[in-house]
């Protein structure tokens, strides 16, 4: 996960060094600790515990996997403490110590989802790592081709870093799809387009982004899409000047994403709570985040109250031949967040998850 991890952890830093230029918080600079939590749950875990109770961090940003996250999340709660998580995901969740920056299903999947059935099939195939978020992210999917009279074809899981898309290939053929929905995580993307090449199969991707595209082959990946609230494409002076700040610490090679830009703007949200606040207590920072607001680079976004998640606005994108987007379609307006999809209770999705965990061996993803 390094290729998706890394960039963030950078965005982080860069919002960090201009928040510090102007003065710090409260007129104190930001210290930031990095901890490496090397794709592995397990290792998050450790290293978000050191964190808490050994270097005495006021809040934590991290976490990319929804696997990595359920790991942590009872750390967080066990010690009242708070994470930032950057990346969109697939609800069912809602936690008083994490604030959700990413988007919730009902600002990515779904509406992807609907204008995939409307523009190009009624035939699914979904293929996604196996861990918690392609799992639960395909099962909404499924709920909802079934509300729309689309019809899932075939399914398909791979474990992380997997390169062997030989027999899925066979089955993506056979199924005839008019249509995949891609919830791959990491390297194993490169794998999939290119076992895809020359198919003319069209691909809704979840989980890849501009800092994925840099490493692939843009023959492989031009003319298929994406689902985000943020593409480095969209107009308007202030993501204008995000991107050049990026660029002028990272290279002018450089390229923003989605989870960067949340990241980066979460670092923001953050300083206001303290700042309003007037204190980095945790409490005081959990107490004051649900009031706050940001004219971000892709528009305003704002911390819904009730769930902890953002109102963020929706895009979908098509790939071009230079890994940036060329905007399809927009929701035109952040939309509210909906944790739990309306297409089962909420006991129902929570039993579902409780399955896939104590199937995984009180994991939150497949063994490897």
């Amino acid at each position: 996960m390094a290729n998706s991890e890394k960039p963030v952890a950078e965005a982080v830093q860069l919002a960090v060094d201009e928040i510090n230029a102007k003065g710090g918080v409260l007129g104190r600079k930001i210290e930031i600790v990095t901890a490496d939590g090397a794709s592995t749950d397990d290792t998050f875990a450790r290293e978000a515990d050191r964190l808490i109770r050994t270097e005495k961090v006021c809040s934590v940003f991290g976490c990319w996997t929804s696997a990595s996250r359920k790991t942590v999340l009872p750390i967080f709660e066990k010690n009242h403490h708070l994470l930032f998580y950057p990346v969109q995901y697939e609800g069912l969740e809602q936690s008083p110590n994490i604030v959700y920056l990413g988007a919730a299903p009902n600002q990515q999947i779904i509406p992807a989802v609907t204008w995939g059935y409307s523009q190009l099939g009624k035939r699914f195939f979904l293929i996604g790592s196996d861990y918690v978020f392609p799992r639960t992210a395909n099962a909404i999917i499924r709920d909802q081709a079934l509300a729309l009279g689309a019809e899932v074809v075939g399914e398909e899981y791979l474990p992380l870093g997997s390169r062997d898309l030989g027999q899925t290939l066979e089955r993506i053929q056979k199924s005839k799809p008019d249509l995949i929905f891609n919830t791959i995580n990491g390297d194993s993307n490169q794998a999939l387009f290119k076992a895809l090449q020359g198919r003319n199969i069209p691909v809704i991707s979840f989980s890849l982004a501009e800092a994925e595209l840099q490493s692939m082959d843009p023959e492989l990946t031009a003319g298929h899409f994406a689902a985000w609230n943020y593409f480095q494409s969209l107009s308007g002076p202030r993501n204008r000047q995000f991107v050049e700040a990026f660029r002028n610490k990272y290279g002018q090679n450089r390229v923003t994403d989605d989870p960067i830009e949340a990241a980066y703007c979460g670092v923001y949200l953050w300083a206001q709570a303290v700042q309003e606040a007037g204190s980095d207590e945790v409490s005081a920072i959990r107490r004051c985040i649900r009031r706050q607001s940001l004219a971000a680079p892709e528009g305003t976004i704002y911390i819904d109250p009730d769930t902890q998640h953002s109102f963020r606005s929706v895009n979908i994108g098509r790939i071009r031949k230079d890994g940036q987007f060329d905007v399809m379609w927009s929701s035109g307006q952040p939309i509210r967040p909906v944790p739990f999809p309306i297409y089962r209770s909420r006991a129902d999705w929570l039993k579902f998850l409780d399955d896939l965990y104590r199937g995984w061996g009180d994991h939150w993803s497949a063994p490897q």
